[in-house]
């Protein structure tokens, strides 16, 4: 019966995440939906106007669509083995398995929830919240009509890339955000629950955020400063506020941590949590995940312009810039705490420096990239060591004092270091001119404002369907393992294998 419930939650997540769309929108007659990211407010992609019959469509440039591709598959590696290693090893060995299953299946999961629906609903056209169906099961991805696949938008006029290629690239978003929850109720949670979870988190959380932070009308539809106003009412919520999320602070890690929080709550404490030694296994593998996290992060951040451009190159250099700052200054914290560094300090600092940048990766200077790992790498120690006490919850791999907290700092710090005044880049693209915005408009204390409101929303909206997910997983299919099953270990009760043959 059990079984038969949690198979009809799912269907009725499937089909609502198909339906919650409201009024389906109609598809552009000669583009695709426009992968926007912009190079000065850093957001992603919408339904591209049609260009005028006298205009000859763009091409894509090779070089562009290559980058893509590479990017892509650098994300991957993200996850795997990046994010299964580095999580792996900080669980005790007779978890190891389960672990890396959770992250190997929910990815594959929400790849798959991603090009039925997912895609669809985060960047075509529909309201404020939500897209639409346009590109339901990637319908329309190949354009009978000009006998090609259909174009997707950068963050320049004028230049495309392949729509598959950009559809690719955010599925590895979607996928690597949802895997970053499981940290947060390791090793005590059923293998069905983080499933049934997933699917809900996913369809009711991930897609949203993304559609509001991310979703916007294209560069090529802002034509003139008098319909600026029109294409922007068109965009996602927190697009139309002007928050800056170049790689993912608010839709990725936030809104991500905020679910991992709820769940270590709603599941509960491991047994013997603070009586027990729960040391990770594997610091080598937490290592080895690690250095794949920052090595594949550079296709997660820089592969966010959207182009082999120099914005790409400005994103991959702050990623490597910040994020060795946030490895001294928590090695220092470390040091100055304890009086010694410790090496998952360095690796969790590398974390914590990676996120922090991520919002901000083509949004601000070289000097301000160096604040932002710098304060991350200070805040994120705290965030695992002083929130974690304060707010009592066992999130067993810290996904909300590295990614919460270092989503947060990352998200104000890029309102103030895009100022022009502190080295950043500011109002730069060229669909920004036709808006009639200038760098003397700039405003520090506005922006870090909507940046603020850019938080909050997503903390509200993540808290609120995280709590809901999970009551619907619990009472169809139970969160928690039984207490025999937790201690014995979920490698052999819920995959009969272990991690090592002793």
């Amino acid at each position: 019966m059990k079984k038969l419930l949690a198979s009809l939650a799912l269907g009725l997540s499937l089909w609502a995440g198909m339906t919650a769309a409201g009024a389906q929108t109609p598809e552009p007659a000669a583009s695709a939906p426009a992968a926007a990211a912009s190079v000065a407010s850093s957001a992603a992609p919408a339904a591209a106007p049609a260009a005028a019959a006298s205009t000859p469509a763009p091409t894509p440039n090779k070089g562009d669509t290559g980058w893509m591709m590479v990017s892509t598959i650098l994300v991957i590696l993200m996850v795997l083995p990046g994010l299964a290693l580095f999580y792996g090893g900080l669980v005790r060995s007779k978890n190891m398995l389960s672990v890396l299953m959770q992250v190997m299946v929910t990815f594959s999961l929400i790849v798959v929830l991603w090009f039925v629906y997912g895609y669809s609903l985060a960047f075509t056209e529909g309201g404020p919240f939500i897209g639409g169906f346009d590109r339901l099961f990637m319908k329309g991805i190949w354009d009978n009509a000009a006998g090609t696949f259909a174009n997707a938008a950068t963050f320049s006029k004028g230049v495309v890339i392949p729509e598959i290629v950009y559809a690719a690239f955010q599925a590895t978003f979607a996928g690597i955000t949802c895997c970053l929850i499981v940290g947060a109720f390791a090793e005590r949670i059923k293998f069905s629950a983080v499933m049934l979870f997933m699917a809900l988190w996913f369809t009711f959380s991930y897609l949203p955020i993304s559609h509001m932070v991310w979703f916007w009308m294209g560069p090529d539809a802002y034509a003139s400063k008098e319909v600026a106003d029109a294409m922007t009412a068109k965009a996602g919520l927190i697009w139309q506020w002007g928050a800056l999320d170049f790689a993912g602070g608010t839709v990725v890690h936030i809104n991500a941590a905020v679910a991992g929080l709820v769940g270590a709550f709603m599941v509960g404490k491991r047994i013997g949590f603070g009586k027990e030694s729960m040391a990770p296994h594997s610091l080598t593998l937490t290592m080895v995940g690690a250095s794949l996290l920052w090595v594949g992060w550079f296709g997660f951040n820089a592969g966010s312009a959207l182009e082999a451009n120099g914005f790409a190159g400005l994103a991959f250099i702050n990623t490597l810039v910040a994020t060795a700052a946030a490895v001294l200054a928590w090695s220092v914290g470390e040091a100055l705490m304890r009086g010694k560094a410790s090496m998952l300090g360095a690796a969790s600092g590398a974390v914590a420096g990676l996120v922090a940048i991520t919002p901000a990766a083509g949004n601000v200077g070289i000097g301000g990239a160096l604040v932002v790992g710098l304060v991350g790498g200070f805040a994120c120690l705290w965030g695992v060591n002083g929130l974690k006490r304060l707010i009592g919850a066992d999130d067993t791999l810290d996904v909300f004092g590295v990614h919460g907290v270092g989503g947060i700092v990352g998200a104000l710090l890029t309102g103030v270091f895009n100022a022009p005044g502190l080295g950043g880049p500011g109002y730069v693209a060229d669909w920004v001119t036709a808006t009639g915005v200038t760098a003397a408009d700039y405003s520090i204390a506005a922006q870090v404002w909507t940046q603020a409101k850019a938080v909050l929303l997503t903390i509200v909206w993540s808290g609120v369907v995280s709590f809901i997910a999970y009551k619907i997983v619990d009472m169809t299919i139970g969160l928690r393992v039984t207490e025999e099953e937790e201690r014995e270990g979920l490698d052999i009760t819920y995959h009969g294998e272990s991690a090592y043959n002793r």
